[in-house]
């Protein structure tokens, strides 16, 4: 009966007058293209019913409404377009309302919920179907009655529902860790390119990349090396050819080896060689090729390959101890300019009335609340250095007191330079070593030892070697400065100045790039010595300056203890007297007479002499090796208040490094007339 009913209402409803539904339609497919394309693509599949008879009515009524809406749509659209909307279906499969859902639809369009659904199948055999409509808001027409039969093609069950979200879930998750993954890729490339960049400075430059290391070529200088092997083998082979009488083989290979080596020249990579290289060398190859056929014999040639490498090795440490020579030869002298500019100095000096040879402000010689310094140097030039950067630099130059010992040679040169050359407000005040009485062998070792039978006989005998390559092994410790009690003036400050408390000590090597006033204020707890330690992981430690094979400094010193540096040290002088530290330093001076304990010099006995009453001041304070190492860091020694060319290389030789000698001749005036006269120049 159900059945019966349901047919006669699809009859009733296919015998209904559509003189009222076309007009509808033909408004609803001119306003809602969408729809009709949607109609189109989508062909309107039917769900099955429980009865045949209702899956024919319903696809009849989809066949009808597709008709109608092809008829409209044709009328609207090209061809072109239809075939396009047509291929995508078959490409893509049939639209359904899920992929309205799922899009963005603009602001006409509006998905409508469950409620709606729910209400329009409330009286449905099936319940828990749940469905949505689409509508558009501007038309506001009535819905057509005949389509809610067909609610059941747009209906999803819930499992659906469920997998749907889930697999949105996934997707999410998925897309999630893909950007993770491509985060922590990205902070692991950048960290890894930050660590390759900390390596920049030790890899090898003046290549084509520091980066990628496998367009490093490696064989650059190949073609060098290969003449270079020619020539040593071409020379073998001559010598052999020689023993043998293979005269004439040995012209042709002595005749080659000469064109390999004008062609070769000096240079160092193949770009550096002549463009007739490859021909020498093509040349030698075949002479060579002549000669082992002739000449080969393993165990000859061996021979004299190791005959040429001791050869050569004697030949490297020969120029190495000439180098060694040289350079502390040229450590010794005294430039000409100097040397001139004492001389018309000391003349000048000696051509002045007495009473105008003294300096003014003495009475602030011994006052112990002002800035003293203790300046022992026998160079004109490096003393002014010395001077003119401290004031320069000087906060209060008025409370600052020179003192400067020089020998009897310079005595007159030092005093007319400052008398021509007032440190501006600041007290100085010259003196001669030679005019301290108390400093005489019977007081001094140093003095005592120098009177010495031995030391005469380590510094004079005749019987030295006199070559530039032999007895180059002590030539350090024959510098003339070794010798002079300017030197060693160091150890008897509280004797030179007897009533100052504290005194500031300066080599003459240095220049003072701060105001040094805040050294006077250091603590130095109780200690005497106020230094910059110079020791690193395994130099510039005492093992490096003592004899530690020797029981008294192995008994009474560690190896490992941290050495110390002279040329600006802050020394409490009353400290000093309290300990007797003169005194310590003659006990160990006269323990190594026969210098088992050290070799000359005076920075190892004062090592030992001010062994555990030395304060450590900030490495800022003091910057060394000026005169030796040419790869200190530049703001290091722009940061430093005093600098330090200790070394060989001083800034007024010949041989100092330039990248450094800037900072020292800024402080001279080089238009100065005697600087002039004496053709002193930066």
């Amino acid at each position: 009966m159900a059945l019966r009913r349901g047919l006669s209402g699809a009859a009733l409803q296919r015998n209904r007058p559509s003189r009222s539904r076309l007009p509808l339609a033909v408004v609803i497919s001119l306003s809602l293209l969408a729809p009709l394309i949607f109609v189109v693509g989508r062909g309107i599949y039917p769900t099955e019913d429980h009865t045949d008879v209702s899956s024919s009515s319903s696809k009849q009524d989809v066949d009808w409404r597709e008709r109608l809406a092809l008829q409209h749509v044709k009328s609207l659209l090209s061809k072109e377009v239809i075939d396009v909307i047509t291929a995508t279906t078959d490409d893509m499969g049939p639209y359904s309302l899920d992929y309205f859902r799922k899009s963005n639809l603009s602001a006409s369009w509006k998905i409508v919920g469950l409620g709606t659904s729910v209400e329009n199948n409330a009286s449905s055999s099936e319940p828990n179907q749940k469905g949505s409509a689409v509508k558009q808001e501007p038309t506001g027409g009535k819905q057509d009655k005949s389509s809610e039969g067909d609610h059941s093609q747009f209906i999803d069950s819930p499992a659906k529902l469920v997998r749907r979200q889930l697999r949105e879930k996934r997707r999410d998750k998925r897309t999630a860790d893909l950007v993770r993954q491509d985060d922590e890729a990205t902070v692991k490339l950048e960290n890894a390119a930050i660590e390759r960049s900390k390596s920049v400075d030790s890899a090898v430059l003046g290549k084509y990349s520091i980066w990628r290391k496998e367009n490093e070529n490696e064989n650059s200088d190949s073609t060098v090396r290969l003449m270079r092997d020619q020539m040593i083998m071409a020379r073998v082979y001559a010598s052999i050819a020689k023993m043998k009488n293979k005269l004439g083989l040995q012209q042709e290979l002595l005749a080659r080896l000469k064109e390999s080596q004008r062609s070769l020249g000096e240079a160092s990579a193949d770009s550096d060689l002549h463009h007739s290289a490859p021909e020498k060398i093509k040349a030698m190859g075949h002479v060579l090729s002549k000669a082992k056929e002739q000449l080969y014999d393993c165990k000859l040639v061996t021979g004299k390959l190791r005959a040429m490498l001791q050869s050569a090795d004697e030949q490297v440490r020969s120029l190495k101890k000439q180098s060694t020579f040289l350079s502390q030869l040229a450590a010794k002298t005294i430039p000409n300019g100097i040397h001139c500019l004492s001389m018309r100095l000391t003349i000048e000096y000696y051509l002045l009335l007495p009473e105008k040879r003294k300096f003014p402000n003495s009475e602030n010689l011994e006052n112990p609340n002002l800035y003293h310094y203790a300046l022992f140097s026998d160079n004109v030039l490096a003393a002014s250095v010395v001077v003119n950067s401290t004031i320069l630099n000087a906060k209060e130059p008025e409370k600052h007191v020179f003192h400067l010992v020089t020998d009897k040679l310079n005595f007159g040169a030092m005093n007319m330079w400052f008398l021509l050359n007032p440190p501006g407000k600041a007290t100085i005040h010259v003196e001669n070593v030679d005019d301290f009485k108390w400093l005489n062998s019977s007081y001094c070792p140093v003095l005592r030892q120098l009177e010495s039978a031995a030391m005469k006989a380590f510094y004079f005998n005749q019987g030295h070697p006199s070559t530039l390559s032999s007895g180059s092994s002590n030539l350090k410790y024959r510098n003339p400065k070794y010798l002079s009690m300017l030197n060693h003036l160091r150890f008897y400050l509280p004797e030179v100045y007897p009533k100052l408390d504290k005194i500031l000590f300066l080599d003459d090597d240095i220049v003072v790039q701060k105001d040094l006033t805040g050294l006077w204020s250091v603590n130095l707890h109780g200690k005497v010595n106020g230094a910059v330690e110079t020791c690193g992981e395994s130099f510039h430690r005492f093992d490096k300056y003592l004899n530690f094979s020797n029981p008294h400094i192995a008994r009474n010193f560690h190896p490992n203890a941290c050495g110390w540096a002279y040329g600006m040290n802050i020394f409490d002088l009353k400290e000093w007297k309290r300990r007797d530290i003169t005194g310590i330093y003659h006990k160990w001076q006269n323990m190594n007479e026969d210098r088992t304990l050290w070799k000359l010099g005076t920075l190892p006995p004062g090592l030992i002499t001010f062994y555990g009453l030395t304060h450590p001041i900030e490495k800022s304070w003091h910057v060394l090796g000026l005169g030796y190492n040419p790869s200190i860091d530049k703001s290091d020694i722009e940061n430093a208040a005093v600098i330090h060319y200790n070394g060989n290389m001083k800034p007024w030789l010949e041989l100092a490094m330039t990248k450094y000698r800037s900072y020292w001749t800024k402080y001279i005036k080089f238009d100065h007339p005697y600087l002039r006269n004496c053709n002193l120049s930066e």
